[in-house]
């Protein structure tokens, strides 16, 4: 008997704005040769595609007011929802 490992694959999805830097570091090293051999995948789903604007905004100012930006709750649900209906 050798060490033998679940050789199941397991999928990551993630959610970002910027779908473009994945796998990045995660396409390294051991990650990275495990991904190429098919023991884990990926999908970088593109948050902005759920945007129904025409400029497919994904944040806003803070409800109340305040510094900085938060992401819309509805373009984020539907981002959630279309990933795990596609995972299905």
């Amino acid at each position: 008997m050798g060490n033998e490992v679940n050789s199941a694959p397991w999928h990551a999805t993630v959610l970002t704005i910027f779908p473009e830097m994945f796998p990045g570091p995660l396409g390294q090293s051991l990650a990275g040769r495990a991904l190429a051999k098919g023991t884990w995948s990926l999908d970088a789903v593109n948050i902005r595609d759920f945007a129904t604007d025409r400029h497919r905004s994904v944040d806003d100012v803070p409800f109340g007011g305040g510094a900085g930006m938060v992401m819309r709750p509805d373009v984020l649900d539907a981002a959630i929802r279309g990933a795990a209906a596609a995972a299905r």
